[in-house]
């Protein structure tokens, strides 16, 4: 198991913005990542207050910052190239750990497509393919 200062080492994101807390498993084409919800995330003082639900678009920006985690060579800055097919599945409401699957399924020049989804405690909650590139 990788922790947060290997995420940090491997993508320029940082707090409030970083979205992956640490990585369970990591090969040369997938990756699987965490981030650990609680009450307390600033996210949910605003959306919603009294009933707090994790934004899909957080959702596919934490898969699209696993795969960063899983495509960037040091001092790089990942890109989306495009979204396709994003589905949102189940709401996701904190004390929760979120995990996330990335799976690289083709590279064409710098652009690599992935499929990634999001799972809590085995239940898919938003599932996208990305086009990712970096800088």
């Amino acid at each position: 198991m990788k922790d947060k200062e290997f995420v940090k080492s491997r993508i320029p994101h940082r707090d409030p913005f970083l979205l992956v807390d640490g990585v369970t498993y990591i090969s040369d084409t997938e990756i699987k990542a965490y981030r650990d919800l609680s009450e307390d995330e600033p996210i949910f003082r605003g959306h919603f207050p009294g009933h707090p639900v994790y934004p899909g678009v957080l959702m596919i920006e934490g898969i699209a910052q696993t795969a960063g985690i899983l495509l960037l060579e040091p001092k790089k800055t990942p890109l989306f190239a495009g979204i396709e097919n994003a589905r949102f599945k189940e709401i996701v409401q904190p004390p929760c750990r979120l995990e996330y699957t990335v799976k690289v399924i083709g590279k064409k020049m710098n652009i690599v497509k992935i499929e990634g989804v999001a799972h809590v405690e085995g239940r898919l909650c938003a599932r996208a393919t990305l086009l990712v590139s970096s800088l």
